[in-house]
């Protein structure tokens, strides 16, 4: 039986983890700021998800958290929510999509090294090699769809963005340790719990200055959206994935967010993709497969 075939069940939850964030970026585009401050955000899907993994975990898991792993659960809380969050859309209201797209390409090349530092993991010139190839089809993937600007104007906004590119990036890997020993809702629920006391200070404000009457129905669904699908069950499945998968491999799939969001795009603007967006997909395709290629040698 082939590597893929032993862990095909992590692949699809990566795979449907990116699906599910492709499709957010159209859903939630509609929500801010008119309905819906940044930090308001921020405060409804920590606090949504901590309920969600809190009820799951009541009713299935009922698993206790060591208390000498407090340390690195706070840590995954503070990067992988709290800090990810904040400077995510901190970032995106100081700069444009386009450049917080390109980017966030630099997450899978911080997953490698961070995870070399802490995890001991090989780097191979076939993992930097698809990781090359697959940022190269999603840059021009997504400069396809808009005009490239790194200007002064935007210069706060894109150093936002990269913090919160390495802060995923690190969570990934210090998650791994933890992914390994408890049951994954386990783990959400602590990493959720934490992260929310983290951001409310930042975002109880924002929270309740929000006018809740103005909202109407559609805006509700993308916000049921937003905390369920890409809250709830994308770190779920992302966290899945990490169980068999290394972070490496697990980070390479981010480059297929783009082909998602413009399959949505295609679907709901009617968008024509062109050859060179063809082109672009298959090398994002290709250099994902290397890096998992990579990674099942290395294992």
């Amino acid at each position: 039986m082939s590597s893929f075939s032993e862990n095909k069940w992590s692949h699809i939850s990566v795979l449907s983890a990116n699906i599910i964030y492709g499709i957010n970026y159209a859903i939630a585009k509609g929500m801010m700021p008119e309905f819906f401050h940044p930090r308001a955000i921020i405060f409804i899907r920590a606090l949504g998800a901590f309920l969600l993994f809190l009820l799951y975990h009541t009713l299935f898991v009922k698993e206790k958290m060591q208390r000498k792993d407090v340390g690195l659960f706070f840590l995954c809380a503070f990067f992988g929510i709290a800090v990810n969050q904040i400077m995510f859309f901190e970032g995106l209201n100081l700069t444009t999509s386009i450049n917080s797209a390109i980017i966030m390409t630099i997450n899978p090349v911080l997953v490698l090294l961070f995870s070399a530092l802490i995890l001991k993991e090989n780097i191979t010139w076939l993992k930097m090699t698809g990781i090359f190839i697959a940022a190269t089809g999603a840059v021009v993937l997504i400069g396809q769809k808009g005009e490239i600007s790194f200007s002064s104007e935007t210069f706060t906004g894109n150093i936002l963005i990269f913090i919160n590119a390495a802060s995923f990036a690190l969570y990934l890997v210090l998650v791994k340790p933890l992914m390994l020993k408890y049951h994954p809702v386990t783990v959400m629920k602590w990493v959720f719990l934490l992260g929310f006391f983290i951001v409310f200070p930042f975002t109880f404000g924002s929270f309740i200055e929000t006018n809740f009457s103005i909202i109407p129905f559609h805006i509700w669904m993308s916000l049921l959206y937003v905390v369920v699908m890409a809250t709830f069950f994308g770190y779920l499945l992302y966290n899945l994935a990490l169980i068999k998968l290394s972070p490496s491999a697990t980070s390479s799939y981010i480059y297929l967010q783009p082909v998602f969001a413009g399959i949505v795009s295609f679907y709901m603007l009617k968008e024509i993709p062109g050859y060179v967006d063809f082109i672009a997909v298959a090398l994002i395709f290709f250099g994902v497969y290397f890096v998992n290629r990579a990674s099942q040698r290395s294992n």
